[in-house]
């Protein structure tokens, strides 16, 4: 079984969404061993200058950076990442699965993620050009990765 780590900056501080995330969590025990790893935010002072807003990504690429396994095949979610369909989001997963025990994918926080994280990613993912809150994002990711396992293993749920 494959194992997932959602690296992921800040917290979940809304109910709904937590109680959505442990529905999905739930429901991957299926398919694959998951793990959310959280880091701290850091604050971001309003009208932040670009100097402010590049330490404070160094800072929290640095937080996501220790828990990289440079065994795994990571995806780090960008916004100008490539867009698949689930389909083809599926097959990229059960691809890598011939060949990596370990599929990281990283969130990152209100400002996105530092260059560096990006640079050393194996692939830069979006799922739209919109932007989405962080804490949404990971619904939308363990969704999208419950639906592939379902794909995958040729199960109902997708259409």
């Amino acid at each position: 079984m494959i194992k997932t780590d959602i690296i992921c900056v800040g917290k979940i501080k809304e109910k709904y969404l937590e109680d959505a995330i442990k529905e999905y969590m739930k429901r991957l025990g299926a398919y694959t061993n998951t793990e959310i790893i959280e880091v701290k935010d850091e604050k971001t002072p309003d009208n932040a200058s670009e100097k402010e807003i590049k330490k404070i990504l160094e800072t929290e690429g640095a937080r996501i950076r220790k828990y990289m396994d440079d065994k795994a095949h990571i995806f780090a979610m960008a916004i100008e990442g490539k867009q698949l369909t689930s389909e083809a989001f599926a097959k990229r997963i059960d691809d890598i699965g011939m060949t990596s025990s370990k599929i990281q994918f990283i969130i990152g926080g209100s400002l996105g993620i530092d260059e560096s994280i990006k640079k050393d990613a194996d692939e830069l993912l979006s799922f739209s050009k919109m932007t989405f809150p962080h804490q949404l994002m990971r619904v939308v990711l363990l969704e999208q990765i419950y639906r592939a396992h379902k794909i995958i293993k040729d199960e109902p749920y997708h259409k």
